[in-house]
């Protein structure tokens, strides 16, 4: 059996700076899915989305570990987030205005038979939540600007202000796709002034947004 993969120590992606910006090329990646609206600190949806899409990812675990001899540890929460006024993440942080999918990432080996068989194995053990809303499917970013954030999430905004209207326009690029969040402290359990949360922005040239 292979050692276990442990996909922030081996992916760039998962790699951002703190207090600066960097500019990374990321490959298409496959994730469990599931899309919800309003404030993440009180929305029901948002902790009923969480609590979907974990046992399906430790349900894929298992079976990758045992039927495949490949084990990994399941990556950390992701987040993609957008508004109608994009300074509702800014300025007004008007939260309810704030539309989301969660993500968890899963590695290429996993299949689709893997996944439906997930979500009858979860599904036989907690019938209820919202099982039936998770899905497997392909995120592609391309060329992003991420950050390495240390903090509140409240304390994003001056930072999200920055990458949007300072560094994204001054490298000729122009903002495209959500705002991407990866989660890589458990918000559950550590302070929000030691929260470690990479901030990606998609980005396209000019060029390419006009053609």
């Amino acid at each position: 059996m292979s050692d276990k993969i442990d996909f922030k120590k081996t992916l760039d992606t998962y790699r951002a700076p703190r207090g600066r910006f960097r500019i990374v090329d990321v490959p298409d990646m496959r994730y469990l899915m599931i899309d919800g609206q309003g404030d993440p600190n009180t929305a029901p949806a948002f902790t009923t989305a969480v609590e979907a899409l974990y046992p399906v990812a430790y349900t894929l675990k298992f079976a990758s570990k045992v039927d495949l001899g490949r084990d990994y540890v399941v990556p950390p929460l992701e987040g993609l987030w957008w508004a109608d006024d994009m300074e509702a993440f800014t300025a007004a942080r008007d939260k309810s205005l704030w539309s989301w999918t969660l993500l968890l990432m899963v590695p290429d080996w996993i299949t689709r038979a893997m996944f439906t068989t997930a979500i009858e194995r979860a599904g036989a053990k907690n019938p209820s939540g919202r099982l039936d809303d998770v899905r497997l499917a392909t995120l592609s970013e391309g060329r992003s600007v991420q950050t390495l954030h240390v903090g509140s999430f409240d304390d994003e905004a001056d930072v999200l202000a920055q990458l949007h209207h300072e560094f994204i326009p001054s490298q000729g690029f122009q903002l495209v796709g959500q705002h991407h969040e990866i989660y890589l402290s458990d918000f559950r359990r550590v302070a929000p002034d030691r929260q470690r949360t990479i901030l990606r922005q998609p980005v396209t040239t000019g060029d390419a947004a006009s053609g």
